[in-house]
């Protein structure tokens, strides 16, 4: 599954692309907001942050993977502030039965703008099952172009591709921050473009429910948002849900990706903090 066609299948991909979990419920009249109301006919965009919001920084996320209610292994999300950038590292490992099935050794970089959200670059090295890649993706704005350099660590193989941009996009991993950013108000419809080294897909984040939620690293409140492809090849082909606290943090405690070949669950085990 990826949520454009440059994304491997790795898992990281699925999860941090969006959000997390629960039934698909509308929301009622009386949650719709004025915000909901006009963020519904937005057109896809990335919105910068509120000037005074406060990045997660030094903050690690480490969840707990499940494949069908087998351990499948642990996925690490940290943040970081690097000089004018903020610099995100996402790791993924398989374990159990799963890693003998299909081993899963990923690490991901990005670097995106704190003041407009926008992704600068992207460093991909992805060992999965036989393959091994590592890419790096650059987001050009002057020239309004993605451009992705992969090499196949196997064989020696490298390719050079480059797509059309908007004058702004996020990225699988830095996705992860830009929803737990946004109002997230009951009824709210948010669209924006991600883009991973193919074309750029238009992604649409509805914030569905309040609900209490239970993980390993405890009980939380939370706001349910559903996240789906709206453009491109992978239209209607899998969608992902994820729980973020229901407070100014909007941690995410908790995501479900629903593809046709099963599903996957991200369970908040801790945060570590400096």
């Amino acid at each position: 599954m990826r949520f454009s066609s440059g994304c491997n299948a790795g898992w990281l991909c699925l999860g941090l692309v969006t959000s997390l979990v629960a039934a698909q419920t509308a929301p009622s009249p009386h949650d719709q907001s004025p915000l909901a109301t006009i963020s519904a006919g937005a057109s896809a965009a990335v919105v910068p942050p509120p000037p005074n919001y406060h990045f997660p920084d030094g903050q690690t996320y480490v969840y707990g993977i499940e494949w069908h209610l087998f351990n499948a292994g642990i996925a690490r999300v940290s943040l970081q502030a690097e000089g004018p950038e903020q610099h995100v590292i996402a790791t993924a490992v398989s374990a159990g039965v799963v890693n003998m099935l299909y081993k899963v050794n990923d690490r991901f970089e990005a670097f995106f703008d704190p003041h407009k959200f926008c992704s600068v670059r992207v460093s991909k090295h992805n060992e999965e099952g036989s393959r091994a890649r590592q890419s790096e993706l650059h987001f050009d704005y002057t020239r309004g172009k993605s451009v992705l350099e992969e090499k196949n660590l196997k064989t020696g193989e490298q390719k050079h591709v480059e797509n059309d941009i908007p004058g702004c996009v996020t990225d699988v991993v830095s996705g992860f921050y830009y929803l737990a950013s946004l109002p997230l108000q009951n009824g709210n419809v948010n669209a924006f473009p991600i883009n991973d080294g193919g074309k750029t897909t238009e992604v649409t984040a509805h914030v569905e429910a309040r609900e209490q939620v239970k993980v390993p690293a405890g009980t939380f409140q939370t706001v349910r948002v559903k996240v789906e492809p709206t453009s491109g090849a992978l239209k209607g082909k899998g969608m992902v849900w994820a729980w973020f606290t229901d407070d100014a943090s909007h941690t995410p405690v908790q995501m479900r990706s629903k593809l046709g070949w099963g599903t996957l669950l991200f369970r908040l085990q801790r945060v570590e903090k400096p």
